[in-house]
């Protein structure tokens, strides 16, 4: 026997006892919606039926619906027109005729065309689902067939229909995918977003690189940077071959009013500068110029980045369990609190290794503002807006990007500067009161009353109507599965799952090295703007702006060309950019800047993608954990970004170099990842190992249909 979709219609002629059982026939709607024949062989005693317990016949009953619900009543032998008139949500059928010829089963817009009966029941229900009708225990019931009177368990009278369960997805769906309030709540959970981002990119301006050369002596502390003639200059500093320039951070070991007097030639010897000479003419003044950290002491400024990247990944481990467990709008108002006072800190502190402290907590911070944000967020707005309101979250932070170099350009002290920043915040703390807490968060912890007022503010706001007996629907089938998660005693997979198994293990590591290559890279070129030669805030502001159409592209295309190949190609493209800079002359600066735009371009796309195609590659029951731990090796990445770009120290286009092979070896990892654009999602540790292989057979439930798909890995 052929396994055919439960979504279809079937006949059984003569089952009764010592009668004679007739060919099984199949009948169901084709792709386009128009029926197929049972062909011949159907007796006259043939009966529609579906039973739980098998197969048994029905007489004498037809089948009624009323308010969404099809009640199979009386059953007559003849069908006559075989067809089913459904008209204000009710689909009565008549009359069934005992012989079924070339009729079609269409249903339209509420309407039911009852033509083609087969002979065969599976597992004693008939489903019709999208379409199809659902006869169930001597019932019949329509769903999704008449999308104008009945959606998600909602009549168009507005009472509830019959459906096993209610999940919070579709009670979204009724309160209206992106409707009034989610609106309003969206704009003000994105305005933090600017606020995380001044905080994160702040550090290329307060600890802006300036040019400097050393105090020679006899010359006073507060000495203004001021240019020497060549003549002088080879007599004090050696050439530094690296950055084919006079070195900044070495000088002759002589007298150098007597050397220059007597014409000597200068002495091979040189010693490090104690004391330097800054350019103010572009910054008035940065932690750098004020704490002396050039030369043997700028591993200090990579460090004060890594460690604001250090509490990033503290954040997101601390706030996000804590936001679980005591709920989202207390965590995301705390953390915009402590957001405030510590960039105020910062503004203030008395020694740089407090200004780096300060900053590590601003950088936890940026995590429970921002996480918890975009959760609250996403959780509101319907499945269907869930990718653009994300897309558009990050644009926030985009805008954020772009707006600290407007800041900085007019504030050149980085005291002022700091505290340009971080004052705005003061106003979300508003937040508090207009904020509404995470229904999701309160429905998991069993706050029930809470829940339902939340719904109902939202319903109000969004004119829709929201039956009680719905929301105390969702209210039970969520304390059920809190209570089937709870029992069982199984063991929850681990991280160590992952490495358990051969192909599970391969993907895995590919996809923390995407992330790990992913954020190193993206911070790594944001922080390497004031590198680039030319002026540092039209570079900061492209930067931030090519993110822009990076995002943008994502919208347009991961639907249509598949994850596998956008993330593949952006990689690469990143790569090749980045290693073509090396290549440009020192006279085609604006060259340079191009490909490192790109670059950045590239690298915004394809971190984009590794978001989705992660979620998509670890099975349901990991998905999480798998997630958590690529986001641990995105932080490492940041973290080791700064170091990398302390060797323009050394030679100017080395970081970028650097980045690129490593963006052209991961996008180039990547190919031995499955595509999963239309695939059928691993949910067990199991179709995780499979996933990917030639021959992954899995039974896919999605328009209540169960097929099986062959996923082949084509890489």
């Amino acid at each position: 026997m052929h396994d055919y979709p439960r979504s279809f219609w079937y006949l059984e002629a003569n089952c009764t006892p010592g009668r004679e059982k007739l060919p099984e026939q199949r009948v169901g709607s084709d792709r386009n919606g128009v029926s197929r024949s049972p062909g011949p062989g159907l007796s006259s005693s043939g009966l529609l039926y579906s039973l739980p317990s098998g197969r048994y016949s029905a007489k004498s009953s037809s089948i009624m619906e009323e308010n969404g619900k099809a009640e199979v009543d009386e059953v007559e032998i003849e069908v006559e027109k075989g067809k089913t008139d459904n008209e204000n949500g009710k689909a009565v059928i008549e009359k069934l005729e005992t012989e079924v010829e070339k009729e079609n089963i269409d249903i339209e817009n509420g309407k039911t065309d009852v033509g083609k009966v087969e002979t065969e029941a599976e597992k004693g229900k008939t489903v019709i689902e999208n379409g199809e009708v659902d006869v169930e225990s001597g019932k019949t019931q329509i769903e999704n067939g008449k999308p104008e009177e009945k959606k998600n368990g909602i009549e168009k009278n507005g009472k509830p229909s019959e459906r096993k369960t209610m999940a919070y997805d579709d009670v979204v769906e009724l309160l209206g995918q992106f409707g009034k309030y989610q609106r309003r709540i969206y704009i003000l959970l994105c305005l933090p977003a600017i606020s995380c981002a001044l905080h994160k990119l702040s550090g290329v301006f307060l600890q802006a690189r300036v040019a400097h050369r050393c105090l020679l002596p006899g010359e006073e502390a507060n000495t203004s940077y001021f240019n020497i003639n060549d003549s002088i200059s080879s007599m004090i500093y050696p050439w530094d071959s690296f950055q084919k320039a006079r070195s900044s951070c070495l000088r002759y070991d002589i007298n150098i009013t007597g050397a220059y007097l007597d014409g000597k030639i200068p002495s091979n010897h040189t010693v490090s500068c104690s004391h330097w000479v800054y350019d103010t003419s572009n910054y008035g003044s940065t932690t750098l110029t004020e704490w002396d950290l050039v030369c043997d002491h700028a591993w200090l400024k990579a460090t004060s980045d890594a460690l604001l990247m250090i509490g990033v990944m503290l954040g997101s481990i601390i706030f996000g369990d804590l936001s679980d467990r005591v709920g989202r709008k207390p965590i995301f108002f705390i953390s915009l609190v402590m957001q405030v006072v510590f960039g105020l800190l910062v503004a203030i502190s008395p020694n740089y290794y407090s200004f780096m402290f300060s900053r590590m907590i601003v950088g936890a911070t940026t995590s429970g503002v921002y996480l918890v944000a975009y959760v609250i967020a996403m959780e509101m707005v319907g499945p269907k807006k869930r990718m653009v309101a994300g897309v558009i979250f990050q644009m926030f932070f985009t805008f954020g990007f772009i707006l600290t170099a407007g800041f900085a350009f007019y504030l050149r002290e980085w005291r002022t500067l700091q505290i340009a920043l971080t004052l705005p915040g003061i106003a979300f703390f508003t937040y508090w009161w207009f904020v509404p807490e995470s229904v999701r968060w309160q429905l998991t912890k069993g706050r029930w009353e809470e829940a339902k007022k939340t719904l109902r503010a939202v319903a109000a706001e969004n004119k829709k109507t929201l039956p009680e007996s719905v929301i105390d629907e969702l209210c039970t089938q969520v304390e059920n599965d809190r209570k089937a998660e709870t029992a069982g005693g199984k063991e929850k997979p681990s991280l160590l799952h992952l490495f358990k198994y051969p192909n599970l293990r391969k993907k895995s590591l590919v996809i923390f090295f995407l992330w790990f290559v992913s954020s190193g890279t993206y911070y790594g070129l944001s922080w390497n703007t004031s590198k680039l030669g030319g002026n540092e805030y039209i570079n900061f502001v492209i930067s931030g702006t090519v993110e822009v159409p990076a995002y943008t592209i994502l919208i347009f295309t991961l639907d249509r060309w598949g994850r596998k190949a956008i993330l593949c190609g952006s990689m690469i493209i990143a790569g090749i950019c980045l290693l073509a800079t090396a290549l440009v002359p020192a006279d085609l600066q604006w060259l340079s800047i191009t490909l490192a735009m790109a670059g950045k371009l590239a690298i915004t796309s394809g971190y984009g993608t590794v978001y989705i195609l992660t979620a998509e590659q670890f099975p349901t029951v990991i998905r999480n954990v798998g997630l958590g731990a690529a986001s641990t090796f995105a932080r490492v990445g940041g973290i080791l970004a700064p170091y990398v770009n302390i060797m323009a120290e050394l030679w100017t286009p080395l970081p970028l170099i650097v980045f690129g092979v490593l963006s052209l070896v991961s996008g180039s990892s990547a190919l031995i990842l499955p595509e999963t654009l239309n695939k059928t999602l691993p949910e067990t540790i199991e179709d995780g190992e499979l996933f990917g292989k030639k021959a992954y057979k899995k039974k896919d439930y999605r328009n209540g249909e169960e097929m099986s798909q062959l996923s082949e890995n084509k890489s």
